[in-house]
Formats: structure tokens, C-alpha cells, sequence
């Protein structure tokens, strides 16, 4: 059994910064059920940038029914053929499904003995793998938590080339109603984290 975070000792920002590396993995990976939107009815935040977009996020979630969120999140990542968005590495980063930057994640993964699920056929390559990945280096859900010049070269090789403008295009794209202050969330969170990185030690 994989230890905790709190056995392993993460550090509360830490846990707070993995926490919403999941939360966004979750709610990318497909519409919420009941549960999750209450749960993000239950969000808020304070005066800052992104503290603003939890509010926004909390009101059109009180607002929002699962069946019209689903109609939402098929129509911006499914559609007929395909929906707005493709969210995937290397679309953003070549135009095309199935690139490079999946062969270089999929290196990666094996590095770090992180494998797809059997059950899940989506590339590794899409945002809501990538936050969850984040997500679980970060409190160590594999083993021992990453250290931060680790989660610093994962994040600007995988995440910080496209995930920023993923999240603009999806806070504004013509689908968007409950998805638009997750863009936002998630855009602000990605500047955040690149600067943090950007301002740690080598």
C-alpha cells in the first residue's frame, strides 16, 4: 500500500499545490458527477488573480447540472469527429496526435515507473494525465515525492510548452460556460508554477 502524504511528510504548500493538480486532472479527464460539483460549489477564494477565478468557478458550478456540463465537456473535447479542443501535448506542440512529445513522455513515465492504465486508452499525452501526473509526484503516490529540480524538468518538458495556452483556448472557447473559470484556474495556476520554478534553485 502507498504510504500518505501526510506519512511522507509533504509540506502543506506542497500538498495545496498537488491538491489542485489533481482537482484540474479530475475535472479535465471528464464531466463531474454530483459529488465533484458539489465540491466545487464548495470553493473559494481570496482577492488574488486566481483566488477570483475559484469564486467564478464556485458560482457556475452552484448554478450547473451534471447533464448540461456533460453536454459541455462533449462538445469541447469529443464532439462529431472531434470536439473544440484537443487536448494533447502534441497537437499543441506539432499539429498532430501521437508525436514526439508522447514518445518523450512515454520515456519518462517508464523512467519514473509510471505506466497507463489498462483500462484507459486516451494518449498519456492529454492535460488531464499530465495534471494527475504532476499531481502524484508532487505527495510521492508512487513512491517517494519528487524533488522539486525534478517536478521543475517535468513541468517544463511536458507541461509548461502548451499547457498555458490550452488553458487560454479553453477559457475562451465559444463551448465554454463551466469550463471557461476552469481555463482560468488553470492558466493562472500555470503561471504561478512556472514562475515559482523559474525563481527556485538550480
Amino acid at each position: 500500500m502507498t504510504a500518505t502524504a501526510e506519512d511522507r511528510q509533504v509540506p502543506e504548500e506542497d500538498q495545496l499545490r498537488a491538491d489542485l493538480y489533481n482537482f484540474l486532472g479530475l475535472i479535465l479527464s471528464g464531466p463531474p458527477d454530483q459529488l465533484l460539483l458539489e465540491q466545487t460549489v464548495g470553493l473559494n477564494g481570496d482577492d488574488s488573480d486566481i483566488g477570483q477565478a475559484f469564486n467564478a468557478l464556485s458560482k457556475i458550478a452552484k448554478l450547473s447540472k451534471p447533464k448540461s456540463i456533460e453536454s459541455e465537456f462533449n462538445r469541447l473535447f469529443i464532439g462529431l469527429g472531434r470536439g473544440e479542443l484537443l487536448p494533447y501535448a502534441s497537437y499543441y506542440l506539432t499539429g498532430f496526435l501521437n508525436e514526439k512529445p508522447l514518445a518523450t513522455l512515454r520515456r519518462d513515465m517508464t523512467v519514473r515507473g509510471l505506466k497507463r492504465a489498462d483500462n484507459v486508452y486516451e494518449p498519456e499525452d492529454n492535460i488531464a494525465s499530465l495534471m494527475e501526473m504532476m499531481g502524484a509526484m508532487i505527495v510521492g503516490r508512487f513512491g517517494e515525492p519528487s524533488s522539486m529540480t525534478d517536478q521543475k524538468t517535468f513541468f517544463n518538458r511536458h507541461i509548461a510548452p502548451w499547457a498555458g495556452h490550452f488553458y487560454s483556448d479553453l477559457e475562451a472557447a465559444k463551448n465554454s460556460v463551466f469550463y471557461a473559470p476552469v481555463g482560468q484556474v488553470g492558466r493562472l495556476f500555470m503561471d504561478i508554477e512556472r514562475e515559482s520554478f523559474r525563481m527556485s534553485a538550480e
